[in-house]
């Protein structure tokens, strides 16, 4: 079986616990920074890259700019973005505060999390289209046999089951740190 299909599903899955990552469940974590870049001489930077970043409480993210003159575009760049936190500037540092999850916004992050789930498997699905469509193509050409094409076919579904499941993990595990924080 062709391993670029392979690759093409764990990058999928790579993408989705990005995603994942970045969904706010209440404690801190430092991911949620990760699209937001500050503007350092004429350049977008990523905010881990100007700045040291650190979680000393369960519930907050101190940002420490290595240059203090960006701690004003810092603090602006995150109040647009929409991870839903406002920047508590003390004129050194700035503190992200999470507030506790209510019961309605968690129910709110599953069902997000469930749509981004099933679009990780919509896209391993079609990624095991496009590998049954090759493996067809190369029978039509006589270059694999009527029983090589069954078992590529065949090892292409244990796959696509495999990473299908290892996606439906994934969601359990961070279903359950949601409602459970």
């Amino acid at each position: 079986m062709n391993n670029v299909f392979e690759e093409k599903m764990n990058k999928t899955i790579s993408v989705f616990q990005e995603n994942l990552a970045e969904v706010r469940a209440g404690r801190a974590n430092p991911a949620i920074l990760n699209k937001i870049s500050v503007d350092y001489y004429g350049v977008p930077t990523p905010i881990n890259q100007v700045a040291g970043i650190s979680v000393p409480e369960a519930r907050m993210i101190l940002i420490q700019p290595w240059d203090i003159n960006l701690l004003k575009e810092i603090e602006k760049e995150i109040l647009k973005s929409d991870i839903g936190i406002n920047p508590n500037n003390d004129g050194k540092v700035i503190r992200l505060n999470f507030p506790e999850l209510n019961e309605e916004r968690r129910k709110e992050l599953v069902k997000d999390i469930r749509k981004t789930a099933e679009e990780a498997k919509v896209a391993i699905r079609s990624i095991r289209r496009d590998a049954i469509d090759e493996a067809k193509e190369m029978q039509k050409k006589s270059e694999i046999t009527e029983d090589d094409l069954k078992n590529e076919e065949d090892q292409i579904q244990k796959l696509t089951d495999k990473k299908i499941e290892e996606i439906d993990s994934l969601l359990a595990a961070k279903e359950k740190e949601i409602m459970t924080i």
